[in-house]
């Protein structure tokens, strides 16, 4: 499938936002009955948010599947508009973050981050997966894993000489950050709850 050259890398966004906009985690607890997910914990369509639905296979199948519409949306461009997929990723995670469908109201963006890691060089999503899951195991603070996984990612792509993803990916996790600003400031007071508690997020 060709392409004009100008009107690829509009594809390229398109296809990667429509991907990312998908709210899993709404979409799920709606069809299995667990309520609006907005009204539920944090208010966050993501995995953790659903895990204190007490539905920990929805929590799992949210995780798993914010992160491969991220894969998704790279795969696709480089499959089909080659050269394209850093911006079908830019695409994918402010998708995720704003999805037009919920008045620009998503998601923050850690499992579709890590979908587009392994999508865009694998190793830099080996390494952020790991650290997401060692942060998690050792501290049980679902924030601070993710945005400790986030930040991984550049100093990873730089260590592996990937310059060009390094910038991409610390935008990416300057995003992150932003959308955990306000779990960051409950960190700072020390209110920032752990895995398993239902409140807040």
């Amino acid at each position: 499938m060709e392409f004009e050259p100008l009107l690829a890398p509009a594809f390229a966004l398109a296809i990667g936002y429509l991907l990312g906009s998908v709210p899993f985690g709404l979409l799920l607890t709606r069809a299995f009955g667990a309520g609006d997910l907005r009204a539920i914990g944090s208010g966050n369509i993501g995995a953790t948010n659903v895990l204190r639905t007490g539905h920990k296979g929805l929590a799992a199948a949210t995780l798993l599947l914010d992160a491969l519409k991220g894969t998704a949306a790279v795969l696709l461009a480089r499959a089909f508009l080659p050269g394209q997929e850093g911006l079908a990723a830019i695409g994918a995670l402010f998708g995720h973050l704003f999805p037009i469908w919920l008045r620009f109201h998503g998601g923050k963006g850690v499992a579709t981050f890590l979908g587009i890691a392994l999508g865009l060089f694998w190793p830099v999503g080996l390494v952020y997966g790991l650290v997401w899951l060692g942060m998690l195991a050792v501290g049980r603070i679902s924030s601070l894993s993710g945005m400790s996984a986030a930040i991984s990612a550049p100093v990873a792509a730089m260590l592996l000489g990937r310059v060009d993803l390094a910038l991409l990916f610390l935008g990416f996790a300057l995003l992150v950050l932003w959308k955990h600003r306000e779990n960051i400031g409950r960190l700072f007071r020390g209110q920032e709850p752990r895995v398993g508690n239902r409140h807040n997020g």
